[in-house]
């Protein structure tokens, strides 16, 4: 079987410098290999190209027949890492809680710990007949959290 630390090695070291980033490594008993990346701004068909021939020259399928796949993660996935948080900063997002509870706001703000939604609601204010539209700020830690995507 395909050792998964080489891989990640070989992809850690051909992603260092760019603002590319790894989100998964895969690899079955099969030998299939999936590769996910995710980008600061966009990916790139060529540099999934060239990671996979990256890897592949790492790799020695006299020894070991496999199956690669790189591409990207997709935008319509939920979050799998912070730096997927991170850029998307003052984008719509949806969340839901282990809880149950769905959200849908603006994230506004990111840490190693916690993110925080910006949500509107009406709110029925003192002294007077209608409600009104207000802004709160929500903060949830990453591991009371089923899921968080991108509202597209």
């Amino acid at each position: 079987m395909i050792d998964k630390s080489i891989v990640n090695q070989t992809v850690t070291e051909k992603l260092t410098g760019t603002d590319y980033f790894l989100i998964s490594t895969e690899v079955s008993q099969n030998n299939e290999i999936v590769v996910s990346i995710d980008s600061d701004s966009n990916v790139d068909l060529n540099f999934c190209a060239e990671l996979n021939r990256s890897i592949e020259a790492v790799l020695d399928r006299e020894k070991e027949d496999f199956e690669l796949e790189v591409g990207s993660y997709g935008i319509s996935k939920p979050f799998a890492v912070v730096r997927q948080y991170t850029k998307n900063i003052g984008k719509a997002v949806e969340m839901l809680s282990k809880k149950g509870l769905k959200i849908k706001g603006v994230l506004q703000e990111v840490c190693p710990d916690y993110f925080a939604i910006e949500i509107e609601k009406m709110v029925k204010m003192e002294g007077k007949k209608r409600k009104e539209l207000q802004k709160e700020v929500l903060k949830f830690n990453y591991d009371e959290v089923k899921y968080t995507k991108l509202l597209i």
